[in-house]
């Protein structure tokens, strides 16, 4: 049944000439376990970590991104923190200086998700490059917002610059800077009210 041990290893790696050979060859090496019977409650074993370690930096970089993410869409704070540096450094949306420390990255996070329902942020265009020291690199993407916040539909479109250390095996974001290019508003009733000739200034 050296079949279902394939299928399994080739399901979970990515589609790298490389990796899927030595997902073959792994499968291979061991027809004992391959022929072995599958119970409903067993649970796959983990990649070997040859496996994991031959992914490219790139796409572990990618990875960290897009679980970093889907953490941020659901609220889970404990999943979110994986992903985020201790010493994180975050160019504040409005005008106000930066956002320093996991601390008060978080209660930032927390106050907005509070305001906040049906979250969803679609991230595309990742460009992705690492220093030549191998331990620095940065990410860019576009994304799209989508929620209910304070109880009325926005949207917003805008684009962020991700800063990751490479700390161990694992790639942090150290600092993010996330700029807003354009959010859609209400949409304005069909007679508005007639606006002052000189507008107050703010």
């Amino acid at each position: 049944m050296i079949s279902k041990s394939f299928r399994f290893f080739s399901a979970r790696l990515v589609s790298r000439g490389a990796v899927l050979l030595l997902a073959l060859s792994l499968a291979l090496a061991c027809p004992a376990s391959a022929q072995k019977k599958k119970k409903k409650d067993d649970t796959p074993p983990p990649p070997p970590s040859s496996v994991i370690n031959s992914i490219p930096d790139e796409q572990k970089i990618d990875t960290t991104i897009g679980e970093m993410l889907g953490a941020w869409q659901v609220g889970d704070t404990t999943a979110l923190h994986k992903y985020i540096a201790e010493d994180i450094s975050v160019v504040n949306g409005v005008w106000a200086p930066p956002v320093i420390g996991w601390v008060n990255y978080l209660a930032a996070y927390q106050a907005q998700r509070a305001r906040s329902q049906q979250v969803r942020l679609d991230r595309s265009n990742t460009l992705v490059r690492i220093a030549p020291s191998g331990t620095v690199a940065w990410a860019c993407y576009q994304w799209e917002f989508t929620a209910t916040v304070d109880g009325v539909p926005s949207a917003a479109d805008g684009q962020t610059t991700l800063v990751l250390e490479k700390r161990g095996d694992d790639w942090l974001i150290v600092h993010n800077h996330t700029s807003l290019i354009q959010a859609s508003q209400p949409a304005a009733p069909a007679n508005p009210a007639p606006q002052p000739a000189n507008p107050a200034k703010p």
